[in-house]
């Protein structure tokens, strides 16, 4: 299968010490790739240059081909890449479905200060309802967001970039803080999307990814030292021994 996110060599530094030291990695359209490894590791700091909030120093990203590698975070959206953040980044004194309408709303290219004019836009809440029956919050749509559980507004996140049409979903730690009903909600759902986008998944909840990966790749001090299927990360003996905690 084609290479939907392609990353060669690429580097960021902080202080002398690299955060991300020459990674290569190579994620195939349709798949659900985790990035796992100890605090510290330089995984939010390789999502943070895939997104667009950190350029990296050297190397290079590709989208579908393309060479994004100094766009900005809003270009890259609107090539289709959307990314949840650890910390939730929603605008609470607003309702589930103005949130996501306001992402429909970004991804068309419309300026905020018509923000007020979405609400009577019918495509726009049209759209925004269809993403909010995907991650099974329809039912609030009309709820202030601020009245939803924090495993809700983690599903709000995911339901914003399904709006945008992003074709690379970036999860970074969707299971953050997360009590185990709402864990357990979480992998079911990410388990239905799979396939339907491609995601890269940051995810400290082992059982999680196991259960949700195509393939893992285990990053160590900014470096990827292995990558595999789920059975083959368990087995590799530089793995357990570096992260898993084992021999």
């Amino acid at each position: 299968m084609s290479a939907l996110l392609q990353i060669n060599a690429l580097v960021k530094t902080f202080g002398g010490v690299a955060a991300t030291d020459k990674v290569d990695l190579a994620v195939t359209k349709g798949e659900l790739h985790a990035i796992i490894g100890p605090n510290g590791a330089g995984k939010t700091t390789l999502i943070s240059q895939l997104s667009g909030t950190l350029i990296p120093d050297s190397g290079t990203i590709l989208l579908n081909g393309k060479n994004i590698t100094k766009k900005p975070a809003y270009t890259r959206a609107r090539l289709g890449i959307a990314r949840s953040y650890q910390i939730t980044s929603l605008v609470m004194e607003m309702t589930v479905r103005q949130n996501v309408a306001l992402a429909v709303q970004s991804k068309e290219g419309h300026a905020f200060r018509f923000i007020r004019a979405a609400d009577k836009i019918a495509h726009l809440q049209n759209a925004a309802l269809e993403a909010l029956r995907d991650v099974g919050l329809d039912v609030r749509a009309d709820d202030l967001t601020t009245e939803l559980s924090h495993g809700e507004h983690r599903l709000l996140e995911i339901a914003i970039a399904l709006a945008t049409g992003a074709e690379l979903l970036l999860l970074d730690e969707p299971m953050a803080g997360l009590g185990p009903e709402e864990s357990a909600k979480m992998v079911t759902f990410l388990k239905e999307l799979k396939g339907t986008r491609t995601i890269l998944l940051i995810e400290h909840d082992m059982d999680a990814v196991f259960a949700l990966a195509d393939r893992i790749s285990v990053l160590v001090y900014g470096r990827i030292i292995a990558t595999g299927t789920p059975t083959e990360i368990r087995a590799d003996a530089s793995v357990r021994h570096a992260y898993l905690g084992e021999g």
